[in-house]
């Protein structure tokens, strides 16, 4: 598959990841009453059911990382070259706040716009940390014996970390800059994003650490996150 091809794929399907995240979050919070628990169920289960649909759409193309921290690890794994490492990075930024603008279009909210929400503190810190660490974890706990079904344990791992989670399980840089850019039920302090950011990466660097011993994963393997995909 060529270079151009999964950049398009990185950039749509993370497009569509995060118009999934927040549509579905401003649906969710005008429709629930001012119920908090049904948005967010509602929310919850949007994001799940679009993750698994986009990851079986585009994972065949790009792998459908559609999150840096995904792209990172899996470098490191030895599953896609770092020389395309910023590609996939940009695209997946690049998408989501595209993703976001969608979303705004179709609810008629300003194109882009600072969240206010705020999401700080070390419980906070420490949910993303977890949440990360468990997102890499399950990819890679997977890929080995049950590939085939990662894009389901992925949707369904987030499905459950938006609960168990105090800071509902953002687990994506790319989501975390995107959701700065949208005061909705989604969003977060852009002040707040790069602290997200750091718990993520270190919650994927310690899962990834932890399963490079723990159950190893050749080359081969390691192109198969989040799907099996051409080599790069």
């Amino acid at each position: 598959m060529s270079r151009s091809r999964r950049l398009v794929a990185e950039a749509l399907g993370t497009a569509f990841l995060l118009a999934v995240v927040v549509g579905s979050g401003i649906m969710a919070e005008r429709l629930a009453g001012g119920n908090m628990a049904i948005a967010l169920l509602a929310n919850t289960l949007a994001t799940g059911a679009g993750l698994v649909a986009l990851i079986l759409t585009f994972g065949p193309i790009s792998g459908a990382h559609f999150n840096p921290a995904v792209t990172l690890a899996d470098a490191w794994q030895g599953g896609i070259a770092w020389r395309e490492v910023p590609g996939y990075l940009v695209a997946q930024v690049v998408g989501g706040l595209l993703g976001v603008m969608a979303a705004h279009l179709m609810f008629e909210e300003p194109l882009l716009f600072a969240s206010q929400h705020v999401r700080s503190g070390p419980a906070q810190w420490w949910s993303e940390f977890v949440a990360t660490f468990g997102l890499l974890a399950v990819i890679w706990g997977c890929v080995r014996s049950r590939p085939s079904a990662v894009p389901f344990v992925v949707g369904a791992y987030i499905t459950a970390a938006y609960w168990f989670t105090a800071s509902t399980s953002f687990a994506n840089p790319a989501v975390t800059v995107a959701r700065a850019a949208t005061d909705t039920f989604a969003g977060i302090r852009p002040a707040d994003a790069p602290a997200f950011i750091a718990a993520q990466l270190l919650g994927a660097f310690a899962a990834t650490a932890l399963f490079k011993w723990l159950a190893p994963v050749s080359a081969a393997a390691a192109q198969e996150v989040v799907v099996q995909h051409d080599g790069l």
